[in-house]
């Protein structure tokens, strides 16, 4: 997966990337996602011989016949001005949103340069979405990865404001971050889309702040150019994939420092929480955002748990296609056509794959009649498909025959 990064949040100061997962294993890009930034720079457009000829961009619609150019002159030699009217859809969709978007700053505490004592200091930027007041307090929405290893997390409002952030909680599976901060100031909330309703081709906006806080509310205009694309995500730096992020493909221009802001469609609707791009110098115009309907239930656990509640099992698992054959030959035992499956290495004493029978070296190959091919398999039916205190259903390999099991899961506890 060469030419695979995840876009780094930007470092003012050092005016470099930090990419979500330091180094690049297996050349997959790391969501912890550390950071990206989408957005760009608006373009003004000017009509000064088009208007002369009675042409104008299609998205610009005239309120009258006089205002259909910049200057005219009348028989006597005297000029006069004449306004356009640029007010188009596109403007009103940046209008509606682009004050719900803030710029994220991730403080770090660290050695100082000139004095061997603890200080705090900025470690980058990113972008967020003000998504909901609720009386004296707000919550924002961004990356996991613009805000890990935050000591202290400043948020910078459209208007060059700035106010303390809590974090409320962060998941690095999906990327995703809530922070909490003062209402008082607060001039917007983004409005929730419908990101199953996109269709290819349709407009997209990319709003954030591209390069740091120098460039905020930076807007980008671009379309959807996929649905549903997965993308492989190593999250513990081992050089595998442990994850496939679901996501949004579209060319409005990323730039490092966007990461966490918003994706909008045409009526201004949140529809994405721009995340990551491709960056290879023969890639152009190849960006990606988390879709709003799957960002949504995180954000509301985020917002009540600090965590996201999910289906545990108790095991530590390796991808069959990761182990030498000799091993799944000598050590797992499996018949030599099966060659995909997750192998369990350990087994956490008391859990549900303990009390369901499973030993190390067992070889799920099969979850709820679905086929299992890999780790990144396992996740996401464990994740996507199940919920703590729901039964699943499992057929495994041991000593070279297959056989089959059920447990009950209970609810991850990660503290």
């Amino acid at each position: 997966m060469k030419g695979f990064d995840i876009m780094g949040y930007y470092d003012d100061d050092q005016h470099t990337r930090f990419q979500r997962q330091k180094g690049n294993k297996g050349g997959f890009l790391f969501a912890s996602l550390a950071g990206a930034i989408i957005g760009g720079l608006i373009v003004v457009f000017t009509v000064p011989t088009l208007a002369e000829l009675g042409a104008l961009p299609y998205d610009v619609e005239p309120k009258s016949n006089e205002q259909i150019g910049q200057k005219t002159e009348n028989r006597s030699g005297e000029s006069k001005n004449v306004s356009v009217n640029v007010q188009t859809a596109i403007t009103e969709a940046v209008e509606k949103t682009s004050e719900a978007v803030v710029g994220i700053t991730n403080i770090q505490k660290g050695r100082g340069f000139w004095f061997d004592t603890e200080q705090s200091q900025q470690a980058g930027t990113g972008s967020g979405v003000i998504y909901k007041v609720d009386g004296d307090k707000a919550y924002v929405v961004s990356n996991y990865h613009v805000i890990e290893g935050a000591s202290d997390l400043e948020v910078t409002f459209s208007d060059g404001n700035k106010t303390p952030a809590r974090l409320v909680g962060g998941d690095q599976w999906t990327d995703l971050a809530v922070l909490e901060i003062p209402s008082e100031n607060v001039k917007k909330t983004a409005e929730f889309g419908d990101s199953d309703e996109l269709q290819i081709g349709e407009p997209a906006i990319a709003i954030g702040n591209p390069l740091g806080l120098t460039f905020s509310g930076s807007v980008t205009q671009g379309i959807i150019s996929g649905l549903e694309r997965s993308i492989p995500v190593d999250i513990n730096q081992d050089g595998s994939p442990d994850w496939q992020s679901e996501v949004l493909q579209t060319d409005a221009a990323i730039n490092p420092g966007n990461s966490g802001g918003a994706l909008v469609n045409i009526d201004g609707q949140l529809i994405g929480i721009n995340s990551m791009k491709i960056a290879q110098s023969s890639v152009e115009g190849i960006g990606l955002a988390i879709p709003i309907n799957y960002a949504i239930p995180v954000i509301e656990d985020l917002e009540q748990y600090g965590e996201v509640k999910r289906p545990y099992m108790g095991v530590s698992l390796s991808s069959v296609n990761e182990i030498p054959v000799r091993y799944q030959q000598d050590t797992l035992k499996l018949p030599e056509e099966i060659n995909y499956g997750v192998a369990i290495l350990e087994i956490v004493p008391n859990s549900p794959a303990d009390q369901a029978g499973l030993q190390e070296y067992d070889v799920i190959v099969e979850m709820d009649g679905v086929k299992i091919n890999d780790s990144v398999d396992l996740r996401k039916h464990l994740y996507n498909e199940k919920e703590p205190g729901q039964e699943l259903s499992i057929k495994f390999y041991r000593n070279g025959e297959i056989q089959e099991t059920s447990m009950t899961l209970v609810e991850e506890n990660l503290q």
